[in-house]
């Protein structure tokens, strides 16, 4: 297959699709849709605030991911080494500065969910809505990136779990409860998982840009371990969640631990671009837990 193939055209519609970064769509869906079964089983469910919850975390990450794309290009993080894939503005598809006004205008139009949210929740919903773009913009730019320091996997444990499942769980039942809680940590575990595949695939070229990630920090075994912490850190807390709520439902997400043990296996075969699948593959696992956990918490409705 040809270059051309598979390499959007400069300026298109696909050139903003792949800035854009849908596979990672999935990440920023689950924890909502965790957080709503939440809201639904402690008997809060609003569908107003849980399509905005969603469509504002959608927004957020498209956003983030366009700041990566310019701040890393910027920095120097994405070269013609890169393993991962098709970066924009590195690639020369899309320019700095368009990438930019649309990182600003997918914020924007996040920022209209949160008014609303607002009005139906009140004011506390700025505060999580400012951090989480903040949080988004700061993870690759501003004068000490987050991602370039290693603190990307706190980060990404904070906001794609307590705070995005509690804010969900929050603009619908105006609490955030003990489930709540319980229920961020798989997701954020998760998540966090994804960015150990990332932050291993990529460590050779983040050392050249000067990316501390732990990854380049304390090497591949080290992230490796933290893999196999994540995913049993995952289905502890959904053990945790079926005794919370004393049902045997939510376990049904149980049945991901043996898909995560073997995703880590071909991980720990994997190096470079062979990683990419298993980066996607990881992200499937995330949302299959969400859809699973969700269902047992749904279960006795």
């Amino acid at each position: 297959m040809s270059t051309a193939a598979v390499t959007p055209a400069p300026s298109s519609a696909a050139a903003w699709v792949a800035a854009c970064r849908p596979a990672t769509l999935p990440a920023a869906a689950a924890p909502v849709l965790v957080g709503t079964a939440v809201a639904a089983h402690e008997g809060g469910f609003r569908a107003g605030p849980a399509l905005a919850a969603l469509l504002g975390a959608l927004l957020i990450q498209v956003g983030t991911n366009l700041a990566n794309d310019v701040f890393d290009a910027e920095k120097g993080a994405d070269t013609a080494e890169r393993t991962g894939p098709v970066r924009a503005v590195a690639a020369g598809l899309l320019s700095a500065s368009a990438v930019r006004r649309g990182m600003w205008l997918a914020f924007a139009l996040a920022t209209l969910c949160g008014v609303y949210l607002i009005h139906t929740a009140g004011w506390p919903v700025l505060a999580i809505g400012v951090a989480s773009i903040a949080a988004g913009i700061a993870y690759t730019g501003g004068p000490w990136p987050l991602g370039y320091h290693g603190l990307g996997d706190v980060f990404v444990l904070l906001f794609f779990g307590f705070v995005a499942v509690c804010g969900t769980v929050f603009v619908q039942t105006g609490q955030v409860s003990t489930l709540a809680v319980l229920a961020s940590v798989p997701v954020g575990a998760l998540a966090t998982a994804i960015l150990v595949v990332n932050n291993l695939r990529d460590r050779h070229t983040d050392v050249k840009a000067g990316k501390r990630t732990l990854a380049v920090r304390f090497g591949r075994r080290f992230v490796l371990a933290e893999y196999l912490v994540l995913l049993l850190a995952t289905h502890a807390a959904t053990a945790a969640i079926a005794v919370q709520v004393g049902s045997r439902w939510p376990l049904l997400a149980l049945v991901t631990l043996p898909v995560g043990l073997r995703l880590l296996g071909r991980i720990r075969a994997g190096e470079g671009r062979t990683l990419n699948p298993l980066l996607g593959a990881t992200a499937r696992l995330m949302l299959l837990h969400g859809l699973l956990l969700s269902a047992g918490l749904l279960s006795e409705l």
